[in-house]
């Protein structure tokens, strides 16, 4: 993303950013295509993301790197915390602590990471996300801690 979307972007809620992002107002975040996965869908306190897990992500085993999936997890839960946030005010991960639950393979398919905010406190923002198929079968879930970060009053 460009620092001019950058901006652009901030100047937005939370869930403005994300549905400008989904819309194709701004050019997705580069994470996106490096991983292969995009965000799909977004409401107050909710985002979802699908990815196509492939050859370019496997662990020695022949697997999909378990990173894809944190990976996956952390994303819609930042988002999730994400649009709760008004303009001007961002969030960084603190935490993400992933439980996998069976192997994911280059061939498994389309994957959907589901992120709903648990508790929205004036500094931290905790969620929980889940990687699913598309029958509902659970890969993976987790949970993740966000720091609030409001921008410096000016002196």
């Amino acid at each position: 993303m460009e620092n001019t979307d950058s901006k652009a972007l901030m100047a937005m809620t939370g869930l403005e950013a994300l549905r400008a992002l989904i819309a194709g107002q701004f050019a997705p975040p580069t994470i996106g295509a490096t991983m292969g996965f995009t965000l799909v869908e977004v409401e107050h306190g909710f985002a979802a993301f699908e990815g196509e897990p492939s050859a370019r992500v496997l662990n020695p085993m022949g697997v999909v790197h378990g990173g894809w999936a944190l990976t996956l997890i952390d994303s819609c839960c930042g988002c999730a915390g994400h649009t709760t946030l008004p303009a001007g005010v961002g969030y960084g991960t603190v935490e993400t602590k992933v439980n996998f639950v069976r192997p994911i393979a280059p061939d498994t398919g389309t994957l959907r990471a589901e992120g709903r905010v648990l508790a929205l406190g004036r500094t931290l923002i905790t969620a929980e996300g889940k990687l699913i198929d598309k029958r509902g079968k659970l890969y993976a879930h987790g949970t993740s801690t966000c720091m609030i970060i409001r921008p410096e009053k000016a002196k």
